[in-house]
């Protein structure tokens, strides 16, 4: 399957959108998709929040909320590569706002469900309807968003995701116990849909790589490259290890984020008897506001370090990581609220960090033409890999250990990122930067030549 030239707004109405808003338009891009993702996760968050009511009315055994947690992330995870070469060959606003639509309506639809079967299958479908997201998304920002500011864009974008767990499990909560769980989903879905039909009229499509070309405009008309070939994708991983290890580090930190949002809730009503809504809240809020500082200064740290160091965004994850392990553990021993709260938020402090350079590292060895492609890899071996096997493997061991000694244990998991973290910014990133930056590799272009690259941009 060969990629083909992916046209972009037509270029005199792109370009008279975009002299009206200047170069301020880059950040506005930003602000938008924050909104978008703040939706993407607020309505995945929500099955969570009403677990408790979901297991009373349909009589469901830990067990079986495990599987309603997975669901979603298994589809997710097996359909991101596929959502990635198809964000390459298309409009990145297109796979953006169709996926909007078609992942809101699926949320209100979840609202009808009378059965156990039927939340599962509709889990699964929101999955892959929120699959296209952040492979077009990343990839459409890294296009606004250079060397020297795209680990701030995305962490500033990675904001809303803090935002939107927090709202999705406070809010559905909160409707929950006030209307049933029902209408949780309804008025979710119904506002993403409201908010598709309105960023329609101003969001723009950049030219792919445009950003790293000299003096080119985001919307110069031409060619704009072409998607990353099939058989390119395994020797890309095969011949730059930095990508396996980002990888690798993804599936473990977005294992232990799958415990927090998945089992923290119920964990807080079990423990320490809260109610609903305030079980829901203090699971989320205070990681989620302690990661939604640290991303952009994580994002800010990162820019700063990659200027002097290739492995920069990457040495700032393992920090993330091996700062936050202990208080991972923490959260499970301590049976203080105080002490609770004091550990969830410097868990968020860290994990913000981490949070901010996920794609902005992998972006860093890779060319324009491959980042949809990569960035679904990336989803992939997060959500198969952590995301999909944390809800039910945590399900399954509490039901013989307990909730508590079980979230503590996941603290071995961040460690394990952190090694490897430390392994690829400190050994491989440096030859994997310049194998991305060399003119003859074979990446989609005609020529053999990745397209957007100045000699500024070497590998040092």
């Amino acid at each position: 399957m060969n990629g083909s030239a992916v046209p972009s707004d037509p270029a005199p109405t792109a370009a008279a959108k975009l002299g009206s808003v200047g170069l301020a338009y880059p950040w506005l891009v930003v602000g938008m998709l924050w909104w978008i993702s703040f939706f993407n996760y607020a309505d995945r968050q929500a099955i969570s929040a009403v677990f408790p009511l979901l297991k009373a009315e349909m009589d469901l055994t830990d067990g079986q909320l495990g599987l309603l947690g997975s669901a979603f992330a298994w589809v997710y995870g097996l359909s991101a590569p596929l959502a990635g070469i198809i964000v390459d060959r298309v409009r990145r606003k297109t796979a953006i706002l169709g996926g909007l639509q078609a992942w809101s309506l699926i949320c209100l639809a979840t609202g009808l469900s009378r059965r156990f079967w039927q939340l599962v299958v509709f889990r699964a479908a929101e999955g892959l309807g929120e699959t296209f997201y952040y492979p077009a998304s990343t990839a459409l920002l890294s296009d606004y968003h250079g060397r020297a500011t795209r680990s701030r864009a995305l962490g500033i974008h990675q904001t809303s995701v803090y935002i939107g767990t927090i709202a999705g499990s406070f809010f559905a909560g909160l409707i929950a116990e006030h209307f049933g769980w029902r209408w949780s989903f309804v008025v979710f879905g119904g506002l993403g849909i409201v908010l598709g039909v309105v960023l329609a009229r101003f969001l723009i499509e950049p030219r792919r790589g445009a950003v790293e070309e000299s003096g080119a405009g985001f919307l110069a008309a031409g060619r704009v490259g072409e998607g990353l070939r099939l058989r390119a994708v395994w020797p890309l991983i095969a011949k730059r290890p930095t990508v396996l290890v980002l990888m690798l580090a993804f599936m473990c930190a977005n294992f232990v984020a799958m415990v927090l949002l998945t089992w923290m809730p119920a964990y807080l009503k079990e423990r320490f008897d809260l109610g609903l809504a305030e079980a829901a809240l203090t699971a989320t809020l205070y990681v989620q506001l302690a990661s939604m500082v640290a991303a952009p200064v994580g994002g800010w740290l990162a820019d700063r370090w990659r200027q002097n160091s290739p492995g920069g965004r990457i040495l700032v994850q393992a920090l993330g990581v091996l700062g936050g392990a202990p208080f991972v553990f923490l959260c499970g021993q301590t049976g203080s609220v105080a002490w609770l709260i004091a550990a969830l938020t410097a868990w968020g402090l860290f994990k913000g960090c981490y949070d901010a350079n996920i794609f902005a590292a992998v972006f860093d060895v890779v060319p324009p033409q491959a980042r949809g492609t990569v960035a679904g890899l990336m989803n992939m071996a997060g959500w198969l890999g952590g995301g999909a096997p944390a809800p039910v493997v945590v399900g399954l061991l509490a039901e013989r250990y307990g909730l508590g000694p079980v979230i503590a244990s996941t603290a071995l998991v961040y460690v394990a990122a952190g090694l490897l973290l430390l392994a690829g910014g400190l050994t491989f990133v440096r030859r994997d930067l310049a194998r991305a930056l060399e003119r003859h590799r074979p990446f989609g272009c005609p020529d053999g030549s990745i397209s957007g690259e100045t000699g500024a941009d070497r590998a040092p």
